[in-house]
């Protein structure tokens, strides 16, 4: 099917603000040539990818679909643009990391003062969301690579995994439980007290789940947050056990702030990585990064 390209590309800017006036905006064109653009580019598919009203634009099932795959293929486009321009030089750019706030500030700042240092011209973005988030970010082509917290059996045929650090989960507990301190615990022991965990579709909490389910027992967490340091401060007050992972803690143990639960059963460790797309070409600028990390 012939269909000028062009199409696709008014057909993106308006199903990604959901205005012609937006899309119009960006693309330096009238919205009547907006208009006309998409209604060619319904006329050549047979169907109808928009419903426009005098005050709101939406998506039909099909536009939807189209949607995903122009999305995807835009940022592909960007992407190798963005590869070519710098193929001769770092100086210039940007980094695009998909990483969550707790990866961010307890691992990745350093080397991010350190990239920074290195080339001070190349912007860096960073977008903040839970693991799994940052990998569908990376599928669509929204961030050059990702550093998350490896799932056991990832999934990840469409992607290349490097290991960057070992990570080992613990249980915490603050003053309120000084009595278990220096004691060996089994996990089903910990089902008489009140569990802190990270909300699901998380890695960690899912990570959580899978070792308890492992164990024969059914523990449901009094509370769910969306911020590692929450579960800290929590158990530091004394509202529960809090599961987080252990590099990100020692500040707080050497504190006496909290302490570390002795579980006799052991909590498997897994690991740190950065992953990136086998079809998304790196920047000189995302490998210069990835280099620094190790």
């Amino acid at each position: 099917m012939d269909i000028n390209f062009e199409l696709y590309k008014v057909f993106y800017h308006v199903a990604k603000h959901l205005s012609f006036s937006e899309a119009s905006q960006e693309l330096f064109i009238s919205q009547s040539a907006v208009s006309q653009s998409i209604s060619l580019l319904e006329k050549k598919l047979n169907c109808k990818l928009l419903f426009r009203s005098t005050k709101k634009v939406s998506l039909s099932h099909e536009g939807k679909i189209l949607f995903e795959h122009i999305e995807q293929g835009y940022n592909f486009i960007k992407s190798g643009e963005r590869s070519v321009l710098e193929m001769h030089s770092v100086v210039q750019g940007d980094v695009r990391i998909g990483a969550s706030d707790t990866i961010c500030k307890y691992y990745l700042l350093p080397y991010l003062k350190k990239f920074n240092s290195q080339y001070p011209n190349v912007k860096i973005h960073i977008t903040n969301r839970t693991s799994p988030d940052c990998i569908e970010l990376l599928r669509k082509g929204y961030v050059d690579f990702a550093v998350i917290n490896i799932p056991k059996n990832p999934e990840y045929a469409d992607m290349e995994v490097r290991e960057l650090k070992t990570i080992n989960d613990v249980f915490i507990a603050g003053k309120t439980f000084e009595h278990l301190k220096g004691k060996k615990i089994s996990i089903k022991d910990l089902k008489s007290y009140p569990i802190l965990a990270l909300e699901k579709n998380t890695s960690t909490r899912d990570f959580f789940d899978n070792y308890i389910k492992s164990s024969n027992i059914k523990v449901t967490p009094e509370i769910e947050l969306g911020s590692n340091d929450l579960l800290i401060e929590m158990a530091k007050i004394g509202l529960g056990i809090s599961f987080v992972m252990s590099f990100f803690i020692e500040e707080y143990i050497e504190k006496g702030d909290i302490f570390i639960l002795d579980i006799k059963e052991e909590i498997p460790s897994r690991s740190l990585g950065v992953i990136t797309h086998k079809s998304i070409p790196l920047t000189v600028a995302s490998r210069r990064f990835i280099d620094i990390l190790g």
